[in-house]
C-alpha cells in the first residue's frame, strides 16, 4: 500500500520511543516494509533520515544521529516518504501483484462493459477495495456515482497496465446494489 503526497509516497509514520538508545516504533503504511534497510535514507517531514537499525519483527527503527532517547523523541509522529523510482527499485512484486499507483486510473470492465475508472484504493481489514467512479452513461441511467469492488480473485479476472484495463466478473451486480 502506498498513498501519495505530491511526488512522494507516504510509507510510514514514526511512533513513540522504545528503550534508551533511540529506537522508535514504526507504523508501516506500505506492503513492503523490507525496503527499510540499514544505511538507506528516506525523506521525511523533518528532513532526510538514514536508517541505523531496524527490527521488522518488533516494528522498531533507529536513525543515524538520533542515538539516544532525548534526540529520538523529536522524531515522534514524523512521516516518512519515498519516490516512485525508489519504490519500483526496492520492492519486488510477485506475479499478479501491482502497486496502487499502477492500478489507480485504470478502466474497470465487467467482461466487455465499461463500468468506470479506479479513482482510489481503500484497505478495509485485510482486503483492498477499488473505488470506482462510475462511467457517465451509467450515472445518467440512474446508477450510483461511485462504488467499491473488492480486489479478490472472485471478482478480478485480469489486469492489463499497458491497456489501462481491469476485467472483472459480477461487478455490475455490486454497482446495481450500490
Amino acid at each position: 500500500m502506498l498513498s501519495t503526497t505530491s511526488h512522494q509516497f507516504f510509507i510510514a509514520q514514526i511512533g513513540k520511543t522504545h528503550g534508551l538508545w533511540g529506537d522508535l516504533k514504526i507504523h508501516f503504511h506500505t506492503d513492503f516494509p523490507e525496503q527499510f534497510q540499514i544505511g538507506k535514507s528516506f525523506e521525511s517531514d523533518r528532513g532526510k533520515l538514514q536508517v541505523a537499525r531496524i527490527d521488522l519483527d518488533k516494528g522498531l527503527i533507529g536513525f543515524v544521529g538520533y542515538g539516544d532517547i532525548d534526540t529520538a523523541k523529536r522524531l515522534t509522529n514524523t512521516k516518512i516518504y519515498t519516490s516512485l523510482e525508489e519504490t519500483q527499485k526496492s520492492c519486488d512484486l510477485q506475479e499478479g501483484q501491482y502497486f496502487w499507483f499502477d492500478i489507480i486510473g485504470l478502466l474497470l470492465y465487467d467482461h466487455e462493459e465499461l463500468l468506470g475508472k479506479v479513482s482510489d484504493i481503500q484497505r478495509i481489514l485485510n482486503i483492498d477495495y477499488l473505488q470506482i467512479d462510475t462511467d457517465t452513461t451509467l450515472i445518467e441511467a440512474g446508477f450510483a456515482k461511485s462504488f467499491l469492488v473488492p480486489y479478490i480473485p472472485r471478482y478480478i479476472l485480469s489486469v492489463d497496465k499497458d491497456a489501462k484495463k481491469i476485467v472483472t466478473q459480477d461487478t455490475k451486480d455490486i454497482l446495481e446494489a450500490s
